[in-house]
């Protein structure tokens, strides 16, 4: 069994699967394990650390929790009072800031015809409902309702949690959103030393070391099993053959891969259409955390050039404190341009309203995801011109091929609850796979052990030992 992609989807995959008496190899094209979960520890004082990619767990992510649990691993409770919402205001006067619950209930009263719709459709995908609903974007649905310039900058602000601006995402993205709303309260989690713990902690479960450096170029098919062609750094190509594929790699990697035979039309065109958000992460430690007085947000979502913002390490020991900024969408270019022009100081200068100005910065890291060559964006997002019937199609099995990652989670697409759901899911799928494999090759012989049409038994590696 090969698993390709040791983020936390493929490396639950290999993990379950292992459990399940097979042989794994795990490869991997970067030089570390991860994927888009990525813990900072180098360069900040007093050996803080702040995540650069995957970082808030939600009260409602149980599959992410129990794993955590389950690996003898702890969470640690933050951001306490939630999300605020701070938006530019009029010249001359303060960032206003409001709740952010408020606005999503206010979204939700005006989408209510829409997300009526789409619940009685039970949520799905396909049929003309939510086709009707992913033809318009956000900004077209905010025309059509003639939204003030107030409720606009609310919406646009938001790119920070969508990784899109309004004209570039689905409605049918945001109704989805309003409409799986859980009550659960707004909880937010990390784990506790890092995130990248929960990574180290699957691969120190598996029989055999992670293979580093190497990137998957083509997937052969047949009918006994399957042939990788993977390329290790600069040492040229080579083979591997397994009975069964687990691929967790971004479509943005996926679309590059040669299949033989080629995957079925509507399952390329769902990974070749496939958008993924602009997001670039900045980490800035400043000498003190200003930012936590009493009565104030420790996190908000803004219509600013820095994006989203948030206490990046409240659970750790020492005077200063790291503050994490996620800009997505337009806001990615807008972050990176102040970056180029001003450095740290234009990101400070943007943060005048929380009290940036007066402090510090002592150390600092941005990372772009667009332009990380093996993932081109921070997570999946649906566009207008995007056909949602095809969303289906990205997590379906091609074969002896199973697909995970984020994108492929229905419920939590976008978050690391959904690529560890999406792990567990691919594990399940290869031991049915299996299993009707088993089944199918008992049919095609009689009692005898002779194939009913009187040839020799040609038994599949999948049909005389558990995966591989």
């Amino acid at each position: 069994m090969i698993v390709a992609g040791a983020g936390l989807a493929g490396l639950t995959a290999a993990a379950e699967i292992q459990d399940l008496g097979a042989k794994v190899t795990v490869v991997e094209a970067r030089d570390r394990i991860g994927g888009r979960v990525w813990t900072v520890r180098d360069g900040f004082t007093e050996q803080q650390h702040a995540e650069a990619g995957g970082d808030l767990i939600n009260e409602d992510h149980t599959a992410i929790r129990d794993l955590v649990k389950r690996l003898n691993l702890s969470l640690t409770h933050i951001l306490r009072g939630g999300f605020a919402y701070a938006r530019r205001a009029a010249s001359r006067q303060p960032t206003r800031i409001e709740p952010a619950g408020r606005i999503w209930s206010e979204l939700g009263a005006l989408c209510a015809p829409w997300i009526h719709a789409y619940q009685v459709n039970e949520q799905r995908w396909d049929g003309p409902i939510a086709a009707t609903i992913a033809r318009l974007s956000v900004a077209e649905w905010l025309d059509q309702i003639q939204a003030d310039r107030t409720l606009r900058a609310r919406v646009g602000g938001m790119r920070g949690f969508f990784l899109a601006d309004p004209k570039d995402l689905s409605l049918l993205a945001l109704v989805d959103q309003l409409a799986s709303d859980s009550d659960t309260p707004n909880r937010f989690y990390r784990i506790k030393g890092g995130n990248d713990r929960l990574a180290r902690a699957l691969a120190g479960r598996l029989h055999t070391a992670v293979r580093m450096c190497t990137s998957v170029m083509a997937v052969a098919q047949r009918h006994d099993g399957i042939r990788l062609t993977v390329q290790r750094g600069d040492e040229g190509r080579s083979q591997l053959s397994a009975d069964f594929l687990v691929l967790s790699v971004p479509a943005t990697i996926l679309r590059r891969i040669a299949f033989t035979p080629r995957l079925p039309d509507l399952q390329r065109k769902a990974v070749q259409r496939l958008h993924y958000g602009r997001a670039t992460k900045t980490l800035l430690q400043f000498d003190r955390r200003f930012w936590q007085r009493r009565g104030c947000a420790r996190a908000y979502g803004t219509d600013l050039p820095l994006g989203a913002l948030w206490d990046g390490n409240e659970e750790q020991h020492g005077r200063p404190g790291i503050l994490a900024l996620l800009a997505g969408g337009s806001a990615s270019a807008e972050t990176r341009r102040l970056l180029d022009t001003r450095g740290v100081a234009g990101l400070t200068s943007a943060l005048r309203w929380l009290g940036a100005s007066a402090h510090s910065v002592l150390a600092s890291r941005a990372v772009c995801w667009e332009d990380d060559p093996w993932a081109r964006g921070g997570y999946a997002v649906f566009h207008p011109g995007y056909d949602p019937a095809l969303r289906d199609w990205l997590a379906r099995p091609y074969g002896r091929v199973v697909f995970a990652g984020e994108h492929t989670s229905v419920r939590w697409q976008g978050y690391m609850n959904g690529a560890v759901e999406s792990g567990m899911r691919a594990a399940e799928e290869v031991r049915a796979l299996q299993i009707r494999l088993r089944r199918s090759r008992r049919h095609e012989m009689g009692r005898d052990g002779v194939a009913r049409d009187g040839r020799e038994p040609s038994v599949s590696r999948a049909s005389t030992r558990p995966v591989r």
